[in-house]
Formats: structure tokens, sequence, C-alpha cells
């Protein structure tokens, strides 16, 4: 943690005693925050006065458009600044909160006997421990509520929370107050797949290391070389893999070329439950595509009833100046469910990565455009977040033409993407977007999307049919966009080992590369997927179908699967 016994530096923390804050009107941080409690879990009561919460307080930053301006130019290859990346030490040199937020808050917090808590090196989360009582005398309007789902719990408040209204320019939001964690799951299609004339084929393997190299034109020279390159995976659920999973794994289908059987670190609870398929899939395949390159994973499973495990993934990441240079993660949640607030803070907070050179990939989820049902009564798409964010890549599926053949790819239905209602469309994929929305043959009415919105995925792989080996078993058909996530992850990091064997950067940021491939004569480096579309609302007018992919850029693969010699030839030393 930062120094001083808050993780504030001493000489600010002394100063807080000469500060006084006027007390009067209370105002709401977060007013657009729903409280929606999701299916299967159950309301429990009122907690006790004396229960302890922790709550995360996002302290307003400074420097957020010199952030916004340094990481186009670090991440934009045509940019004489590309690759000149910030330590995280110079990244909070550029956001610290200014001393006049850091006083407000501390004085705030002490008045109210708030005592226990951490900073973050870049001093921009303060973390706090404080019981029940004090948290509603504190937040005025909270009330602290448990839910519980099978053996699982947590600490809400169904309530607005409020803060005294000279807080509000110093703070963004406060977490462990409302959000429910959330995340990409992958399933289990078995028992899908009905066709009679098909049961012969019904044995084929599927999709397993050896289908995807071939697919994507990796030889078994295509492997991690340097002990200084990493990868990630992030899980936010109490969800475990296990390493003798692992091995097995790469037992099975790991012989056609070098790789590594146990993940090197582990940061945070490692649980000795049973293995969660989805945590044994990130893991399996982001060492499968990522072969023999370093492996972490990050478990955050929100070990206190009232943390919120995504957020304490974010603090993890200003909080380490070494970190991994590739991310995979399959968390998301619905735009409309999450304040503006919050979401404009997690984007800075993704800008705070990027600006450091790293790669951070997001599932875009499997519920194609989405829906829900407006004011109105009409229908509209329903956009995910962080997949929405101008600032991570988003990864979407596919399937094969022929489910048992390796053979082109179509759209997989589920594959999540379409336009944010929130983030505006960053200059980087304004022409390919332009070109398809004036291009492809039949568009959903303009009342569904916000055509001006930033629009995913990025790019896909795929994301039906594979075999995974989960305490000890293995299991196929397992789909979902957390699948063509991590292994898309794991080809950038082979890129990103390339590169560092010739002295150049990492490539932080892939966004503003992949979408000048095409004018740069590199769009080979994808093979383009034309077919299919996705799903979405089931009314009248679109009658459950979202958008349609087409030549080049589209809102359900993105610029297409990757050609990994030639994205090789195109992201890596030239």
């Amino acid at each position: 943690m930062a120094r001083g016994c808050w993780g504030i530096p001493a000489m600010l923390a002394l100063c807080v005693a000469a500060w006084s804050c006027a007390t009067g009107l209370a105002l709401e941080l977060e007013r657009d925050q729903p409280f929606r409690v999701p299916p299967g879990w159950a309301h429990a009561g009122r907690v006790d006065p004396g229960y302890p919460v922790q709550l995360t307080f996002a302290l307003r930053q400074r420097g957020t458009i010199q952030l916004t301006r340094l990481v186009e130019a670090v991440s934009d290859p045509q940019s004489p600044q590309y690759g000149q990346y910030l330590s995280l030490e110079q990244v909070r040199d550029l956001v610290q909160p200014s001393p006049a937020t850091l006083m407000i808050v501390l004085k705030w917090l002490q008045s109210h006997g708030v005592e226990d808590c951490r900073s973050v090196t870049t001093l921009d989360f303060l973390e706090c421990y404080l019981p029940v009582s004090m948290a509603e005398r504190l937040l005025p309007g909270a009330e602290f509520h448990r839910y519980v789902q099978g053996q699982r719990s947590l600490v809400r408040s169904p309530l607005p929370y409020t803060v005294p209204a000279e807080l509000v320019e110093h703070l963004d939001f406060v977490g462990g107050m409302h959000r429910f964690p959330t995340e990409r799951v992958a399933v289990s299609r078995a028992g899908a797949r009905r066709d009679p004339q098909l049961t012969r084929a019904l044995f084929h393997l599927g999709v397993t290391p050896a289908v995807l190299r071939q697919r994507y034109n990796m030889t078994g020279r295509d492997v991690g070389l340097l002990p200084n390159n990493s990868q990630a995976c992030a899980q936010f659920l109490e969800q475990y893999f296990h390493q003798a999973d692992l091995a097995e794994f790469m037992q099975l289908f790991g012989s056609g070329f070098a790789h590594r059987t146990q993940v090197d670190r582990v940061v945070g609870h490692q649980g000795h439950g049973k293995a969660g398929l989805e945590a044994s899939l990130d893991v399996e395949y982001i060492m499968s595509t990522g072969a023999n390159v370093s492996t972490w994973v990050f478990s955050n499973a929100g070990r206190h009833e009232s943390q919120e495990p995504f957020l304490a993934w974010l603090l993890l990441l200003s909080n380490m100046s070494a970190l991994p240079w590739v991310h995979s993660v399959s968390y998301g949640d619905d735009e409309d469910s999450l304040s503006y607030a919050y979401m404009e803070r997690v984007n800075t907070e993704f800008m705070k990565a990027a600006a450091r050179g790293l790669t951070i990939l997001f599932a875009s989820g499997d519920e194609g455009a989405g829906c829900r049902r407006v004011h109105s009564g009409n229908h509209t798409f329903r956009p995910s977040f962080p997949a929405s964010s101008p600032y991570v890549t988003t990864v979407g599926g596919t399937s094969f033409k022929n489910p048992f053949l390796v053979t082109e790819e179509v759209t997989d239905y589920i594959s999540g993407g379409g336009f944010s209602n929130v983030f505006p469309m960053p200059k980087y994929q304004a022409a390919a977007v332009g070109h398809f929305l004036h291009s492809a043959s039949k568009l959903p009415p303009s009342s569904y999307f916000n055509s001006s919105g930033r629009a995913y995925p990025d790019l896909a792989a795929l994301s039906d049919n594979y075999w995974v080996v989960t305490n000890r078993i293995p299991l196929p058909w397992v789909s979902g966009t957390s699948a063509s996530t991590p292994v898309v992850a794991g080809m950038v990091a082979l890129i990103n080992d390339r590169r560092l064997q010739r002295g150049l950067a990492p490539l932080g940021l892939l966004n503003p590369a992949l979408y000048q491939l095409q004018k740069q004569g590199l769009g080979d480096a994808f093979y383009d997927v034309i077919q299919g579309c996705h799903l979405s609302c089931l009314d009248g007018t679109v009658q459950g179908q979202g958008f349609c992919a087409s030549p080049a850029w589209d809102p359900v693969t993105g610029w297409g699967t990757p050609n990994f010699p030639r994205l090789l030839r195109a992201l890596g030393p030239r």
C-alpha cells in the first residue's frame, strides 16, 4: 500500500486536523444507479448495526484530460509517442487527487469515526472498514440488508445513499452499496444439437487447442520464449481453477506444442472447493494459445459480503507496479444497470491501464444485441459494459459453419455486440463503423440503437463447442464469449513475446492499431466473418434478430477472427 497510516502521505494527514467541513445539504452521488436484485438472490433481512462492512471511496482524479491525450498518443502506431508508456508512479503523479480533495474526504471520514482505511499507490481510492451503524450515519439514506444465493451472501443497500454537498466535487462514487457481482459464464450446450443425420458426428472431438491452432494457423513454434512476458485472466465469482485440471487438460490436448502445466501466480484468494467451469476454461485456453507464457490468475471472489469483486480487481491494478501485459476478463453488466458516474470512473481506470501498456480484453457477452423495454413501452437493444468501453478490446464469438469440421466461421448467434448509449464513438473506429452503417444490406430500426456510440466487438474467435477439464472430468460443448476471449488474449501475449524479443514495447491498447490494419493493406490479419446474425428483441419489429455480419467490420464479430501469422506480421516486429 501507499505511504502513511491511511496510505496517504503523512504531511497531508497532519493537515487534515486543521480542516473543517461545513455540514448541511446532502446529495446523491449516484442518482441514476438502479437497485436490482438479480434472479436467484433472496432478501434475508437487515444487517446488525455492529456488523462490519467494507466500502470503497472513489476520490475525484485530476489530469483526466491529459490522460486521455496521452493514451491516444502511446496507443496509436502513427504517433511518435507510440509505446512510450508510463510507470504506475508516473500515472499516480498525473491523476492523484488534489490535496484539497484528500483533506476534505479524510476529515469527513474521521469526523464520523472512520479510521480503518487503506489507499492505493495512485491515491485515488480508499478502502475503509466500518460498522453498519457508522456507515449509515456517514451515508444518510443508506440501509444495509443481507441477500443470499445458496451458500453466498452479500450486504447491500436497497436505498440510495447521500453525501454532504461539499463532498460531491471530491467523490465519484462509493462502492459496496448497490451493485451485485455479475460475470460472463460459460455454459455447456450438451444435448442442444438434435440433428438425427449427425448422430455419428456427435463423437467429433470438438474445439480443442489443436483445432484452434489449425483454424488460426498457429504452428508448434508459436509459443512464448521470454521469462519476462506474462498474461492473466481475472475471475470475480467464487470460482476457482485446479492445477490438477490444468495438468490433465494439457496431457490430453497439449501434445502438439510446448506448454506450461501450472499457473505461476495467483493474486487473491484461491479456494479449495470444486473447480468452476468458467475458471477452468479461462486458464486452460489462455495457456493454450498463449502457450508457454507465464500466466497469472486474479481471483477476486468478494470474500467480504460488502465488497464489489470487480472493483477490488481495479484497485489491484492501481496498486501493483509489476503486472502481466495482457488480461482476459469475462465480466459484464448492462449499461442501464450501472450509474453514469461509476462507468465513467471505471473507464478512466482502463485509461490508466492503457497508459501503462496493458492490453485488457473483455468478453462481448452472450445475449446478442440484448433487449430492454423503455418507458414508452417500446423495445431497444441493450449494450453491455465494460464491453462498450473505448479503452478495452472486446471479443465476440463465432461458430464453425459445419460444427464438426475445421471450416470457415459464421456468427455465433449469442455473440454480444452493438453501440454504447454512454460512450461516444472513438475516432479510431469512426471510418470502419461508418462504412458498416452505410453499406449494411439490412439494419435494425434506428430507434433500437445509438449509431453515434462506441461500437463493439472489435474482433472475435470461436465461442462454441469447447472441451474443458474441470474437477478432473473432460466436459464437452462448453460455449460463450468467455471462451473466445482468453483464446484471443493468448495470441496477443504471443505477439508481445515477439515484440519484447526485439526490444519493442508491448501492444498496450490494441484498438487504434486494429482499426488501421485494413487501410494499411493488412486486412488479411483476420478471417472476415460475413454470414449470420445475432439475437435480440423477440418483438414484432425485429423478430429476434439484431445485427448481421457483413464484409469488413460489423457489430457482431468485429473485424473477424485472427489469422495468426498475418496478425503477427501486422502487429509484431517488422
